[in-house]
């Protein structure tokens, strides 16, 4: 797996925070990969989604970063995958808690509720902190596990 690889994805609703937040991640020395989508033609979240799962799966990210409109719609579609928590935050309290208690690999945020700094300092959080594991550890196992 490639941890220092952020892959990061959104629906035509997170494009504009998706840059934003590209450059960050390079500034901060971060390898990227940018899934898409590129502009502002209406496109299918679950599709970003499921790149992401996908670049997480394969090995060629370590954590992802998802986004669409409130970030409610691709979060669900991420988190079909068993190997996916995706976590989506409201802000940095959220962002840390998601890392430290639940060990999320794909942070996700709303393009249209959430604003520009928040965002960054949500997503330095989520890169910094790290999975507490004890008593959360077998919360997070079960949570991968299928159910039927």
């Amino acid at each position: 797996m490639s941890p220092d690889v952020i892959a990061l994805a959104s629906d035509h609703g997170g494009v504009e925070l998706k840059a934003l937040l590209k450059d960050e991640l390079l500034k901060a020395g971060h390898g990227v990969l940018d899934l898409g989508t590129e502009g502002p033609q209406s496109v299918d979240y679950p599709d970003f989604a499921e790149a992401m799962a996908e670049a997480i799966r394969s090995g060629s990210a370590g954590r992802g970063v998802l986004i669409c409109g409130t970030g409610i719609g691709i979060s669900i579609a991420a988190n079909r995958y068993p190997f996916i928590r995706a976590a989506l935050v409201s802000d940095v309290t959220t962002a840390r808690l998601a890392r430290s208690h639940n060990d999320a690999n794909v942070l996700v945020l709303g393009g249209r509720t959430m604003g520009a700094e928040v965002a960054k300092d949500c997503l330095k959080i989520f890169l910094e902190t790290p999975f507490e594991g004890g008593r959360h550890a077998g919360r997070v196992l079960k949570m991968g596990q299928a159910r039927t």
